[in-house]
């Protein structure tokens, strides 16, 4: 078979699955499900590079997989699902589609951009800055369950277009020229503890409807 099978790309593939499965549980309606499954897939791709460069023994045509496969991934789990993800819960007028649409684009081109510059960086021997550029695309899995706990709190049309704002600004922060610096394991586990955090209020706000 074609590809690379071993550990590296698992928790790569995890996040696809999540993203899928967020994508079904939103349209069977299925709301925290789905908003559980998107943090999920962010907290797999926050990891699975760590987990890939712990292997040494890797051979360039394996690195070079592992950066077109993540972004194909990050693609569906930060692009495509969010974009559905918010559909269903408001965005299902006119501009929330075009905002979607517009999401999605520019997540396809900071993704695109992003190889190009990981993959100029492997054939270069100089040491590069440890930044992104422009917001990762990641930060939708940190940035949509923190938002969504609003939901329990205002008006649903009011909602609507709160999320239309921050869909289209999050669009354009992926694609904004300014640097980012890469957060070390502290910073990363105080993120997932305020994920985790709007999560379990979420869960509460559930159980209680």
């Amino acid at each position: 078979m074609i590809g690379f099978y071993n550990h590296t790309v698992v928790l790569t593939y995890t996040s696809l699955v999540l993203a899928l499965l967020s994508m079904k549980f939103v349209t069977e309606g299925h709301l925290l499900l789905a908003i559980i499954c998107i943090a999920l897939s962010g907290l797999c791709d926050m990891f699975d590079g760590k987990v890939a460069r712990r292997k040494l023994d890797r051979t360039d045509n394996e690195k070079l997989f592992g950066i077109q496969i993540d972004s194909l991934c990050d693609l569906v789990a930060f692009g495509v699902a969010p974009s559905v993800f918010c559909y269903v819960v408001g965005l299902q007028n006119t501009l929330g589609i075009f905002v979607s649409i517009f999401y999605c684009i520019c997540g396809v081109i900071r993704l695109a951009y992003f190889n190009v510059l990981e993959t100029n960086n492997f054939f270069s021997d100089e040491e590069h800055e440890k930044v992104y550029y422009g917001l990762p695309i990641t930060s939708i899995s940190i940035i949509l369950p923190i938002f969504f706990v609003l939901r329990y709190f205002i008006d649903p049309h009011l909602f609507g277009v709160l999320l239309t704002i921050v869909l289209f600004i999050t669009g354009i922060l992926f694609v904004s020229n300014f640097k980012i610096k890469k957060l070390d394991n502290k910073y990363l586990a105080i993120l997932v503890g305020i994920v985790a955090v709007a999560l379990l209020v979420t869960i509460i706000l559930v159980s209680k409807q």
